[in-house]
C-alpha cells in the first residue's frame, strides 16, 4: 500500500467508527491481550502467554528491558553491555543469530509495531519507567502476528487516573553508570495522561563503551463516551553517541574481558540513533456485542554506525563503506471487527482483521577515512532506497463448544514486498543494482483446551510460520557482488505444542509446555567477512524442548518463583560456509546435527522474594549453558551462573512515598561471557557480562 493511501485510510476509518451509533452499551477496555481476545482469558488460551506486572516498587535500574524479560520461559535476553547495539532477545530459538537489533520476533509498544514489515525490529525506546506490564506470547499462535513471529512481545503502558502518581526516580552504580526519570499520571478534564521522561549514561563496563540515552515517552487517553475510546501514544529516543567496543576473541577475553581491540579505538566505532513515532488506537462498541478497533502509526528512526573496516578492502569499486547511514521512515494501520456471543447455546468470539505496513529506507555508504584521518564520514559508497511492505489479512475464532472444552483457531494471509532502487552507479565495476522480490504465505493455526477442573488446563496447538529475510539480511550478495540479495527465499515452520496450566485458588501457578518447531529454507551465513554478512537458504532446521515456570506463595511473606527452559535446535540439513576472508565460494562443511549458534540447551532462574510490610528483599539464581557461536561449532562460550541481590524499603510521609534501593549484579564475583557474537568474521565472538557491581537508587512519589 503507498503512502498516500495510507494517509488517507486511516482518517477514513476513524471517522466511520466515530460516526457509529450513539447510545450503545458501554465499552469496558481497550483490547490489551497479546491474544487479541476481549473476553477470554489468558489462562484459557491454548498458547504460552506469560505476563510480567512492572510495579513502581521494583529494585533495578528500568532503563532497559533486558533486566524485565528474565525468568520468562523460553526467552533469553542478553545483556551485550554494549550500547551501540540492541538487546539480543531470543524466544524458543528464534531470533538468536542477530548480530544488532531483534529480528524473528514481532515487538509491539501500546499496540504499535516496534518490529518493520521487514521483520527487523529494536527494544530501545521501550519505556520501562512509564510501563504497566510485559506481556510475551511463544508457541504456534504468534503466526498471526504476521511474518518473522517466533514470539511476540509487547509493553503495555499505565492508564492515566486521578491523583496520580507523580515520581522522581535516580539511580547510581558502579561504572558510573546513572539515570534519572520522572513520570506522572493523572486526569485533566476528558483526557488522561501518562508523560515519562527519561536520561541514562554510562561509562560502560569495558573500555570505550561510553552511552547516554534520552527518551520521552507519552500516553493520552480521550474519553469519547462510553461506548469509545481513544488513545494517542508517542515516544522519543535520542542515543547522540554509544561507543561500539566490538567483540573479544577466546584469547583476549582470556587476559582481559574489559579491554577493546585496537581498530575500536582507531576507528572510533560507535553509533547514533534518534527515533520520532506517534500512533492513535480507537476502539467503538457496536450494540451489544460488537466491537471496530481502528490502529494507525507513523515515525521516523535515523541510525548512523561507524565500522572498524580496514580502509584497504574499501578502496574496491563494489565495497559500500565503512559508515552505515540509514534515514527510515514508516507508517501503517490495522483495523479489525470483533464479534463476542454465542454460538449453538456455547460462548464464542470472532475477530477479522487486515493491516498494512510499510518502511521506506534511505540507505547510504561512505568510507569511514579521509585520507590518514581514521573514523570519519568520508567518499559516498553507496546510495539507495529500499522499500519494504506488507499486506496482511487475518481472522480467529474462539468457541468453548463443551463445557470443559474450547478451541482456538485462526488463519493470516501475509502478503511482503521489497524493492530497492539503486542510484550509486559507477562504472565500470559497479551497475544499477535495483530489483524487486515478493513473498507470499497463507499461515494456519488451531488449537484445543481440554478443563479437567477448575483449576487445571490442558491443551494442544498446532500452526504454520513465516518468515522474510530482513533488509539487513539482503544487502549483501554471498558472492561479493554489489545489490540486494533477492535470491533468499522465506523460512517456513510447522510448529507444535502441548502444554498445561495449573492456577489453583492457593495462589500457586505451574505452567509448562513442550515443543517443537521444524523449519524449511531457514537463512543461515554464507559468508562473514570485511564487516559485511551474507545469507543463503539451508533446507531443515528444528528446535524442540521444554518449558516450565512456577510461582509459589510461601509462609511469612515470602514468594519463590522458577523457570526453567531445555531446548534441542539442529540443523537437520549439512551446508556449507565460509570461514576465512576473501571466500566468495562457501568450502567448509557444516554436518546435520550441528547446533544452531546462539541457543543455549538450558538456563533457567529461580528468585525468592521477602515482602514483609514496606520491605522488598529478593536473591535471584540466574543460570545458563554453554553457547556455541559459529555454524562449524569450533568455539562456544561457556555456561555459568550468576547470583543477584536486592533490597528496598519504603518510608511514607504524608501523601508521599520515598523509596530507598540498592541491588549487587553478580554478587559471588563470577568471571563469565554475558552474549556472543553469532559467526563473526574477525573470530571476535564474545562480549563481557561485568564483575561484581552495585547500584543504589531512590523514589519520591507522590499524589
Amino acid at each position: 500500500m503507498s503512502r498516500n493511501k495510507l494517509a488517507l485510510v486511516l482518517p477514513l476509518l476513524l471517522t466511520a467508527a466515530v460516526q457509529a451509533a450513539e447510545e450503545q452499551p458501554e465499552l469496558d477496555t481497550v483490547d490489551v491481550s497479546a491474544t487479541r481476545l476481549r473476553s477470554v482469558a489468558d489462562v484459557d488460551v491454548p498458547a504460552s502467554v506469560s505476563t510480567i506486572d512492572l510495579s513502581a516498587a521494583a529494585n533495578g535500574t528500568q532503563t532497559s528491558a533486558t533486566e524485565l524479560l528474565g525468568g520468562i520461559p523460553g526467552v533469553t535476553a542478553l545483556d551485550r553491555q554494549n550500547y551501540a547495539q540492541d538487546t539480543q532477545l531470543s524466544i524458543r530459538g528464534y531470533g538468536a543469530r542477530a548480530t544488532f537489533g531483534v529480528r524473528g520476533i514481532r515487538l509491539y509498544a501500546d499496540g504499535v509495531p516496534a518490529s518493520m514489515p521487514d521483520g527487523q525490529g529494536q527494544l530501545s525506546h521501550f519505556s520501562t519507567l512509564g510501563a504497566d506490564r510485559i506481556q510475551v506470547m511463544r508457541g504456534p499462535f504468534s503466526a498471526l502476528y504476521g511474518n518473522s513471529s517466533g514470539g511476540v512481545v509487547q509493553m503495555w503502558s499505565r492508564a492515566g487516573r486521578a491523583e496520580g502518581p507523580t515520581r522522581l526516580r535516580g539511580t547510581y552504580g558502579s561504572f558510573d553508570s546513572r539515570s534519572l526519570g520522572a513520570q506522572t499520571l493523572g486526569v485533566a478534564g476528558p483526557v488522561d495522561y501518562n508523560l515519562s521522561i527519561s536520561r541514562f549514561e554510562t561509562d560502560g563496563y569495558r573500555d570505550h563503551s561510553a552511552a547516554r540515552r534520552d527518551s520521552v515517552n507519552a500516553r493520552l487517553g480521550f474519553d469519547l463516551g462510553p461506548t469509545r475510546q481513544l488513545v494517542v501514544v508517542g515516544n522519543y529516543l535520542d542515543i547522540p553517541e554509544a561507543q561500539d567496543p566490538l567483540g573479544l576473541t577466546r584469547a583476549d577475553w582470556n587476559a582481559d574481558p574489559r579491554q577493546v581491540v585496537p581498530a575500536a579505538l582507531q576507528f572510533n566505532t560507535r553509533k547514533s540513533v534518534e527515533q520520532l513515532q506517534g500512533g492513535v488506537v480507537f476502539q467503538q462498541r457496536l450494540g451489544e456485542s460488537q466491537t471496530v478497533h481502528v490502529m494507525g502509526y507513523t515515525g521516523n528512526r535515523k541510525v548512523m554506525q561507524v565500522l572498524g573496516i580496514p580502509t584497504g578492502p574499501q578502496l574496491a569499486a563494489t565495497h559500500s563503506g565503512g559508515v552505515i547511514d540509514l534515514d527510515t521512515d514508516y507508517r501503517g494501520v490495522d483495523l479489525r471487527w470483533s464479534a463476542q456471543g454465542e454460538l449453538a447455546g456455547r460462548a464464542f468470539e470472532f475477530t477479522v482483521g487486515l493491516n498494512a505496513d510499510e518502511q521506506s529506507q534511505l540507505r547510504r555508504g561512505y568510507q569511514n577515512f579521509i585520507g590518514t584521518t581514521l573514523g570519519v564520514r568520508g567518499a559516498l559508497r553507496r546510495d539507495e532506497t529500499d522499500d519494504a511492505s506488507n499486506s496482511d489479512q487475518f481472522a480467529q475464532l474462539w468457541w468453548q463448544f463443551a463445557p470443559r472444552w474450547s478451541m482456538l483457531a485462526g488463519v493470516r494471509r501475509s502478503d511482503v514486498h521489497f524493492r530497492a532502487t539503486d542510484r550509486y552507479i559507477v562504472l565500470p565495476g559497479n551497475g544499477d543494482d535495483s530489483g524487486a522480490r515478493r513473498y507470499a504465505s497463507t499461515m494456519p493455526v488451531a488449537g484445543l483446551m481440554f478443563r479437567p477442573s477448575s483449576s487445571l488446563r490442558l491443551y494442544v496447538s498446532a500452526g504454520q510460520g513465516f518468515e522474510t529475510p530482513t533488509l539487513n539480511e539482503i544487502s549483501y550478495r554471498a558472492n561479493g557482488q554489489p545489490g540486494l540479495a533477492l535470491n533468499l527465499d522465506p523460512a517456513r515452520s510447522d510448529n507444535y505444542e502441548l502444554g498445561m496450566k495449573w492456577h489453583p485458588q492457593s495462589g500457586l501457578k505451574v505452567e509448562a509446555a513442550l515443543f517443537r518447531s521444524s523449519t524449511l529454507d531457514e537463512l543461515a551465513v554464507a559468508r562473514n567477512t570485511g564487516g559485511r554478512s551474507s545469507f543463503q537458504n539451508i533446507d531443515r532446521t528444528r528446535r524442540q524442548g521444554f518449558e516450565i515456570s512456577a510461582e509459589v506463595p510461601l509462609p511469612h511473606s515470602l514468594q519463590l518463583s522458577a523457570s526453567f527452559t531445555a531446548l534441542s535446535a539442529q540443523f537437520r540439513s549439512g551446508f556449507l560456509v565460509c570461514v576465512v576472508a576473501g571466500c566468495t565460494v562457501p568450502n567448509v562443511a557444516v554436518a546435520a546435527g550441528s547446533r544452531i549458534p546462539g541457543v543455549a540447551k538450558r538456563q533457567g532462574e529461580l528468585r525468592l522474594e521477602w515482602n514483609p510490610a514496606g520491605w522488598s528483599t529478593a536473591v535471584e539464581l540466574n543460570g545458563i549453558s554453554s553457547l556455541v557461536v559459529n555454524d562449524t561449532g569450533t568455539e562456544s562460550a561457556p555456561g555459568h551462573g550468576v547470583v543477584n541481590l536486592e533490597a528496598g524499603h519504603d518510608l511514607a510521609l504524608g501523601r508521599a512515598t520515598v523509596r530507598a534501593f540498592a541491588r549487587i549484579e553478580n554478587l559471588l564475583d563470577k568471571r563469565y561471557i554475558g552474549s556472543v557474537i553469532v559467526n563473526e568474521g574477525n573470530q571476535r565472538f564474545y562480549e563481557s557480562g561485568t564483575e561484581r557491581s552495585a547500584m543504589l537508587g531512590f523514589q519520591w512519589q507522590w499524589r
